[in-house]
């Protein structure tokens, strides 16, 4: 059964969208900084009946309870993360991450391989954030920390978020507005959140322990994760496959829905039956 509510997880509460199949494999969500676990509305609508899906946010983003600290690391959400799979009594499960979502999943997948069948990255990378663009979005941060997001920081966070091609498209306009509305109401409780992206450590050293079967898909007109990042994970975890996409940002699932979709649904049903040869296999071994 469906459910929308907050689950306590270690010291803080998860706000916790899930359809609720217990019979389909999952799919846990891993949402982008500056949104939450909504961006994934579109994977809900079209893997109904083939997969349960369960969309987290993280501490201090969306509807998730605020942080104690001033920045949240991506350790401490990978952590709040494993909990609430063990919390949740989730079987071995699919990750579908974005961007932030991306360096959480490697940390957790590196921690505990068991537990996933299958990793798809978006928009990420596993590189801490080079200097000077991280001096400029440190900028960006304090500039905005008592006002929010409005007028050219606001366009500067689309521009971010979003690639030119897209918002530049007319019937991306609704899509772009909603997320536009959704940033500029960010509450200040996030801003730990977007310290802790900026401050993250890299965690290339982790790749070579995944052996999870990965997917990364990233946007060729991406400014916060550039296509050479995410060729470096593609290279650094055997057998990972890569998708660029031309013309789309840092926002993949966002931007071309209807490409980005059903390939991670193929992905992910591929996934599933080799999981479910595996643990045949490994039965029989066992009787």
């Amino acid at each position: 059964m469906s459910s929308a509510r907050g689950v306590p997880v270690r010291d803080t509460i998860l706000w916790v969208e899930d359809t609720g199949e217990v019979d389909l494999p999952v799919i846990l969500c891993l949402h982008s900084l500056f949104v939450d676990g909504r961006m994934f509305e579109g994977l809900v609508r079209e893997a109904k009946g083939r997969f349960r899906v369960v969309r987290p946010d993280f501490r201090s983003q969306g509807s998730s309870a605020p942080a104690t600290g001033e920045i949240v690391s991506m350790e401490e959400c990978a952590e709040d993360m494993l909990a609430l799979i063990d919390v949740m009594k989730l079987p071995p499960l699919h990750i579908a991450a974005a961007s932030m979502g991306g360096d959480v999943s490697v940390r957790m997948a590196a921690a505990r391989p068991n537990l996933f069948s299958s990793m798809l990255m978006m928009g990420s990378s596993v590189r801490a954030e080079p200097p000077d663009q991280k001096a400029q979005f440190t900028q960006l941060l304090e500039r905005t920390l008592a006002t929010g997001f409005a007028g050219e920081d606001l366009e500067m966070l689309m521009a971010i978020m979003f690639g030119a091609a897209t918002r530049g498209r007319r019937d991306m306009q609704p899509i772009l507005d909603y997320w536009r509305v959704r940033m500029e109401l960010l509450p200040r409780s996030a801003w730990p959140a977007m310290y802790g992206v900026l401050e993250r450590k890299s965690a290339s050293a982790a790749l070579r322990k995944i052996k999870t079967p990965t997917l990364i898909i990233n946007g060729k007109d991406d400014i916060a994760r550039p296509p050479a990042w995410a060729k470096e994970v593609a290279e650094g975890i055997k057998s990972a496959e890569l998708m660029m996409l031309d013309g789309i940002g840092h926002s993949p699932i966002l931007e071309a829905p209807d490409i980005v979709i059903p390939r991670m649904l193929q992905f992910f049903e591929r996934a599933s039956g080799g999981a479910r040869q595996s643990r045949k296999l490994f039965g029989g071994l066992l009787g």
